[in-house]
């Protein structure tokens, strides 16, 4: 098993801004009233900076990465 991140998203907090999407388009993408829809499943490596800063500069702090186990 190996540890990796996958995205996560509180729908309650979340306002429809869509910077999340802008800043991870190959993860995130944003229905018909401008919130995310995620990608499922780990993200993959080379895009975890982008996560981390898709998270950082959320500006209600509904987007998180979490650390998850997957089988290999």
């Amino acid at each position: 098993m190996s540890k990796q991140f996958e995205l996560s998203v509180d729908r309650m907090t979340c306002d429809g801004r869509g910077l999340c999407a802008e800043l991870l388009p190959e993860l995130i993408r944003l229905d018909d009233w401008g919130y995310p829809i995620l990608t499922p499943g780990p993200i993959p490596e080379h895009l975890i900076p982008l996560a981390q800063r898709a998270v950082e500069d959320c500006p209600v702090l509904a987007i998180a990465m979490r650390r998850t186990q997957h089988k290999k």
